[in-house]
């Protein structure tokens, strides 16, 4: 055999076996991949490069901002809703079931989500390295919390407290945040989904109880917040510089405060609401 029929054989073996590597490796790939959404990890792709960003400080740098949304006037009367057509509801949870549009307690609005509209670019890079998810339950035949928030790119953990079958309908307006329509059976497995896009109050409805709303918000920055029973808020971790935050409510619109963090420093931020 002559050296240059040699060196053929010894090239085309060499070629074999690198395609039989690569067929390897696809097909390793594919069953991680399958136990991977074995497991229920989220169904959405990753983040693109570049997305998000991992700007980071001295704890010792940070500072906080916190305050009150209060309301002004007379607030709408919570109406008492009906959730005899599924007994199961009363079974979860006996409480009466009221709507939650307006909840206001010693002139306090609840349920507004605050959040860094804008930063130093430090703060507005900050991204969602290590943001833990965030947790939609049933409970009730209510969703708990009424008004949640995410970090960008992060999830939200689905939940079923219930002893009754719900859904999970959210119909989100910005491209790149999928709709999600999920049946969750009794107490079934928590499901994760992730949210790619900034977008403020994206609606979530059952489709088996049509009383039940919440509202999903995705921050661009994982500084945000939302008010308690009281109107009370606070975000902290912020670095130092000037801020606007922006507080918005699912019935009442967005306001806007400019605030100053300083280094180390405290900050303070009042929203007020009223009927339009």
């Amino acid at each position: 055999m002559t050296n240059a029929r040699r060196w053929a054989l010894t090239a085309s073996a060499v070629v074999l076996s690198g395609f039989a590597l690569l067929g390897g490796c696809k097909t390793d790939s594919g069953a991680k991949k399958a136990e991977v959404l074995d497991k229920g990890a989220p169904s959405a792709p990753s983040a693109p490069a570049g997305t998000l960003g991992t700007a980071s400080m001295a704890p010792a740098s940070k500072g906080e901002v916190s305050g009150t949304v209060s309301f002004e006037g007379k607030a709408p009367q919570k109406i008492l809703i009906d959730t005899s057509m599924d007994p199961a509801c009363a079974i979860s949870s006996p409480a009466p079931v009221y709507t939650e549009q307006y909840v206001v307690n010693g002139g306090k609005l609840a349920n507004v989500f605050v959040y860094v509209k804008s930063g130093p670019p430090n703060a507005m890079l900050m991204g969602q390295v290590g943001a833990a998810p965030s947790v939609l339950d049933q409970k009730g035949c209510q969703y708990v919390p009424h008004v949640i928030g995410v970090v960008q790119g992060g999830t939200v953990l689905f939940k079923n407290s219930d002893v009754t079958m719900h859904n999970v309908h959210t119909m989100p307006s910005t491209v790149g945040n999928q709709e999600v329509d999920l049946s969750m059976g009794p107490r079934g497995a928590p499901v994760s989904k992730q949210f790619m896009k900034p977008e403020l109050m994206i609606p979530v409805r059952c489709n088996n109880h049509p009383w039940m709303n919440a509202f999903i918000n995705v921050s661009a920055t994982p500084f945000f917040a939302v008010s308690d029973a009281d109107g009370h808020f606070a975000i902290s971790g912020l670095p130092p510089g000037d801020y606007v935050l922006g507080a918005v409510h699912e019935k009442l619109g967005e306001q806007d405060v400019p605030v100053t963090v300083a280094k180390d420093g405290k900050a303070t931020a009042k929203f007020t609401f009223a009927m339009k």
